[in-house]
């Protein structure tokens, strides 16, 4: 884009107007009075017949000039912003190999707020949706689920990862319990959790949404947008723990009222392959903590050892 031109020199000094009356008058600007400013703007010209004398020129027409001028640097000048956000968009291939990013957070006041910037980072979502939802289940709007649900189908579409973490709480709540296996059925994931864990929802790993818990909050449906690398990765391992814990939704029919979620947690890491005293470190457990579960779990379906075990959750999973 080529350089913007120069404005013209203006304003006006009250010297300057006098000088073209007194031009206007009779050709003889102010005694010791630089005309520069007035021949540049068009508005008087050496008079090439008597030296030292000026020809006034219509002002409205110098007037027109200016105005010309003007207008052809705001063009630019608004042609040149229009380019600030392809400039931006570099950021990405910036921060790419750096440990921190650009401004990490923004406070969104309402929950309208907060929901319109979670519905713009989805719009170029490619590789995740996860959301964890801790509060008790409610009875929602149709037309809101309805809404969920073609977002739901839209990710998936779009191959994006879509996982929801609840309160164990729904599995009891008739109209959220409906919603939820339908979700499940149209290609997402779907774990509920007995402890209590944090509500948040991040998006492709580059966007996290939290409850504002800044002291002094006014409005408890305010939250966070943030964008740091480093929060938002630790906010993703979070996730992915308390993740592990969860009993899939497939699976609460098939073991509940017989085993604990953490019981649960510990078989499916199991069944995923991980030894016996890996799987501790995995689910946050000391070693004594998953002995003690897998006895209780044993009990209560009474198998004799591990193995046997393992071999009713394979065939509980099998029949769910």
């Amino acid at each position: 884009m080529p350089d913007l031109p120069d404005l013209p020199d203006l304003p006006l000094s009250p010297e300057d107007r006098e000088t073209y009356r007194a031009v206007a008058s009779d050709g003889a600007p102010l005694p010791g009075h630089d005309t520069a400013r007035l021949v540049g703007l068009g508005l008087i010209a050496p008079n090439p017949d008597e030296p030292g004398r000026y020809i006034a020129h219509d002002p409205r027409a110098a007037a027109q000039q200016v105005l010309a001028q003007a207008q052809a640097t705001i063009a630019q000048a608004v042609a040149c912003m229009a380019e600030v956000p392809a400039v931006e968009g570099l950021a990405p291939a910036y921060d790419q190999h750096r440990w921190y990013s650009g401004p990490v957070s923004e406070l969104l006041q309402t929950r309208d707020e907060m929901n319109r910037r979670i519905q713009q980072a989805l719009r170029t979502a490619s590789l995740e949706m996860w959301t964890a939802q801790p509060g008790a289940p409610v009875d929602r709007d149709p037309e809101v689920q309805r809404t969920g649900m073609d977002r739901v189908l839209d990710l998936r579409k779009r191959g994006v990862s879509v996982r929801s973490l609840y309160n164990v709480a729904v599995r009891d709540h008739s109209a959220t319990s409906g919603h939820l296996a339908a979700v499940v059925e149209a290609g997402a994931e779907v774990a509920t959790l007995e402890e209590t864990f944090p509500r948040l929802v991040i998006i492709d790993g580059a966007h996290l949404f939290i409850d504002n818990c800044v002291p002094g909050g006014r409005d408890r449906d305010s939250g966070w947008h943030v964008t740091d690398r480093a929060t938002v990765a630790w906010a993703h391992t979070l996730y992915q723990q308390l993740w592990a814990r969860g009993t899939r939704w497939q699976e609460g029919d098939a073991s509940s009222g017989m085993l604990t979620e953490r019981q649960k947690a510990i078989l499916r890491a199991l069944d995923e392959g991980e030894s016996q005293h890996r799987v501790g470190p995995r689910l946050n457990l000391s070693e004594r903590t998953v002995t003690k579960e897998l006895a209780a779990a044993r009990a209560a379906v009474g198998a004799q050892t591990v193995y046997q075990l393992m071999a009713w959750w394979g065939r509980r999973q099998a029949e769910g």
